[in-house]
C-alpha cells in the first residue's frame, strides 16, 4: 500500500488540484478529509506520511464555527508528529492564528483576487525564483508567527509563505488548475469589481501566462516539502519490486 497523505478541503464540491495531482506524481495516495461537511480529522498522523489543509470561502477568524475551531485545534497533531505540513490560504491562515499570530484584511480594503507577483525573501530564494506569479482568492492576510521564517512576499501582502521545520504556510494557490479558475471566477464573478482583484479575462490571461512556472515551482516545493518522508515511497517501491521478483 502506498503512503498517503492527508488532504483536508472545506466544500463538498472542492478538490485538491494540482496539489493531488502533485501527491500522486510522488507516489502517494491523496486521501481527502472534508471536515466542514462532517468527516472526522484523524487523532494523529500514524497513517500518514504529511497533511494539506487547503482554502475556503470562510475566514479563520470564524472560530465560532465548530469546524474552523476544530481545525485551529487540530493543528497541534501535525505539529507534534513533525511530519510534512502545508497550509494554503485559509489553511496558512489558521496556521498562523495557532502559532500566536494574526488575520485580517488588507488596512486599505485591497484584495488578491487574480495572478499577483510574489517575490522571495534571502531565505526563501532556493525555493521561489527572483520573480514569480501566483494565483491568488483572499481579502485577508497573516501575521508572521513567532519563530516562523519569512520566505516571500506580495506588493499588497507582505506575508506570502512562512516555514517552521517541516512546516510551510502559503498564502497563494498553488492548486488552482485552469478548470478550478474558470469554475472559482463564474461562480464569484461579484467579487471582480472588489479593489485590487483582475477582471475575469486578465485572470484567464495570467494562467496561460503564468501555469507553467506554477507547474515548476510546484514540483520543486514538493521535492523539498517531501524530502523527509521520500524514504517511505522508496521502501514502498524496493516491497513491489521485491513481491514481483519472487512472483515468478
Amino acid at each position: 500500500m502506498k503512503p498517503r497523505i492527508l488532504l483536508i478541503v472545506h466544500q463538498e464540491t472542492s478538490t485538491p488540484g494540482r496539489i493531488g495531482h502533485m501527491v500522486e506524481e510522488f507516489g502517494y495516495e491523496p486521501v481527502i478529509c472534508r471536515h466542514a461537511c462532517g468527516d472526522p480529522l484523524p487523532d494523529n498522523l500514524d497513517d500518514y506520511a504529511a497533511s494539506v489543509m487547503f482554502g475556503g470561502p470562510i475566514s479563520a477568524n470564524d472560530d465560532h464555527l465548530p469546524y474552523i475551531r476544530n481545525e485551529l485545534d487540530w493543528l497541534e497533531v501535525p505539529l507534534r508528529a513533525d511530519k510534512p505540513f502545508l497550509g494554503i490560504c485559509l489553511g496558512a491562515q489558521l496556521l498562523s492564528r495557532y502559532l500566536g499570530g494574526t488575520v485580517d484584511g488588507h488596512a486599505d480594503g485591497f484584495h488578491e483576487i487574480g495572478f499577483y507577483k510574489v517575490t522571495p525573501s534571502a531565505a526563501g530564494s532556493a525555493l521561489f525564483d527572483a520573480e514569480n506569479y501566483f494565483y491568488q482568492w483572499h481579502s485577508e492576510g497573516f501575521t508572521l508567527p513567532h519563530g516562523a521564517e519569512h520566505l516571500a512576499g506580495s506588493e499588497l501582502f507582505p506575508n506570502q509563505a512562512f516555514r517552521i521545520g517541516k512546516t510551510y504556510g502559503v498564502q497563494f494557490h498553488p492548486d488552482v488548475t485552469g478548470e478550478m479558475l474558470y469554475r472559482w471566477s463564474t461562480k464569484a464573478a461579484h467579487r471582480m469589481v472588489l479593489p485590487g482583484a483582475q477582471a475575469r479575462d486578465r485572470q484567464h490571461a495570467g494562467h496561460a501566462a503564468h501555469n507553467d512556472q506554477i507547474e515548476r515551482w510546484s514540483r520543486r516545493f514538493f521535492a523539498q516539502w517531501l524530502a523527509p518522508v521520500q524514504h517511505l515511497v522508496r521502501s514502498q517501491a524496493g516491497a513491489e519490486a521485491f513481491a514481483m521478483a519472487g512472483s515468478d
